[in-house]
């Protein structure tokens, strides 16, 4: 009953590192809304401001997001719009509030110009009273302005300052100057609105937000879990280790998409298999030991071994199929089989005595099949016969 207890506990505690993992990778890859806003509330109320205006009391806008790469301008317009969709079920995706599978019928676009000028036209014939409010958002708004005429910015920019129908034209840009690039009929069409994005948190900030990405809601379903976690995420940001690598990733870069760039190759390394990468620089010879102890855990079941079995396997598979090439003398393959044992790959059962033979002294591989193989994938200009001695069943010679 105990066992089967256990197994449920570990099932469930699998299901909720799962649950994290999918709420880490949101935040890390996907600029989640659900995540926390950090050093921009002044410039969210402004901007959740002017879009309600739009979508609730129908008054058309148009503004200017400007910040470096990284400064979470993205992050900032898919919290408003959250926001937005929470307060008003009516605001819903542009296609859905234009209904527009019932205005087009049977008409064919050629293409997305001519798509978008009908939507374009279509906006500007909406009736106030009945349509529903529109929002365009423009990332790298810059490219647009580079564009010849501008045609596309004018055309946005006039339809939220004369049509009938709500709009709110959104540009998202990493330029400063981004207004010099604008005609002089664009500019004319813009209400000048601007959010300005700066990173001027200190340190401590800095690390008061690299803790909040590792922690949990308090809607996490398991609450002692997330407590739990939260401490571990609270520890790890007062590591005096951890704070060193932060401090010198701040003092080049203090944007949250290259926090999140360095939350993800702290992952990537945690994951690499160190053992899998020490057997990729071992030499041929020592290659072919860890395969003679392969098939001998696959004969004896992982029964332990010693170096007169790997010897004598090893001996085997050079009679047989490799000749002279690798007919070393066996002090030598000793040597190598007390290198595997100095780099951890092999460990004695019991402590070595003064007079126990060194030959028969039981070993355990520390290496499992599946990491043995994925090293001789990886492993470079290993021979043919080598590898297919590893891949081999028991019975091959």
């Amino acid at each position: 009953m105990s066992s089967r207890k256990s197994k449920s506990n570990n099932l469930i505690q699998a299901e909720y590192l799962s649950r994290v993992q999918r709420i880490l990778r949101e935040r890390f890859c996907h600029q989640s809304p659900h995540s926390n806003l950090f050093g921009v509330q002044v410039q969210y109320k402004h901007l959740i401001e002017l879009l309600k205006r739009t979508a609730i009391h129908g008054e058309s806008n148009s503004a200017l997001i400007i910040g470096p790469r990284g400064s979470g301008k993205t992050m900032l317009i898919n919290h408003a719009l959250k926001e937005l969709i929470e307060v008003e079920e009516e605001v819903k995706m542009y296609y859905k509030q234009l209904n527009l599978e019932t205005v087009v019928g049977d008409k064919v676009f050629g293409s997305f110009a001519e798509n978008l000028s009908f939507l374009l036209e279509d906006l500007k014939k909406g009736d106030w009273n009945s349509s529903c409010p529109a929002i365009f958002m423009s990332d790298e708004f810059d490219l647009f302005a580079h564009h010849k005429n501008q045609t596309l910015l004018y055309n946005l920019f006039d339809i939220s300052q004369f049509a009938q129908t709500p709009v709110a034209v959104i540009g998202l840009t990493h330029r400063l100057h981004i207004l010099e690039l604008l005609d002089k009929r664009v500019k004319s069409r813009f209400f000048h609105w601007q959010i300005h994005l700066m990173n001027s948190f200190g340190f401590p900030q800095y690390l008061k937000i690299f803790r909040e990405q590792l922690s949990l809601s308090a809607v996490f379903p398991d609450k002692i879990f997330a407590e739990k976690w939260n401490e571990k995420a609270q520890n790890l940001s007062e590591d005096r280790s951890v704070q060193e690598v932060l401090q010198k990733h701040f003092n080049v870069s203090k944007n949250l998409r290259s926090l999140h760039m360095l939350l993800r190759l702290a992952n990537q390394l945690c994951s690499v298999d160190s053992k899998a990468n020490i057997v990729r620089g071992l030499s041929v010879l020592e290659i072919c030991l860890i395969i003679a102890m392969k098939h001998l855990n696959d004969i004896y079941e992982e029964e332990p071994f010693n170096f007169k079995m790997v010897y004598n396997e090893f001996q085997k598979f050079v009679q047989r199929r490799a000749h002279s090439v690798y007919n070393f003398e066996k002090p030598v393959v000793m040597k190598a089989f007390e290198h595997l044992q100095q780099l951890e790959l092999i460990r004695p059962l019991e402590r070595t005595s003064v007079n126990a033979q060194r030959e028969y002294q039981l070993m355990k591989r520390l290496l499992d099949n599946t990491q043995i193989m994925n090293a001789l994938q990886k492993y470079p200009n290993c021979p043919t016969y080598v590898r297919q001695w590893a891949t081999s069943s028991l019975n091959w010679l």
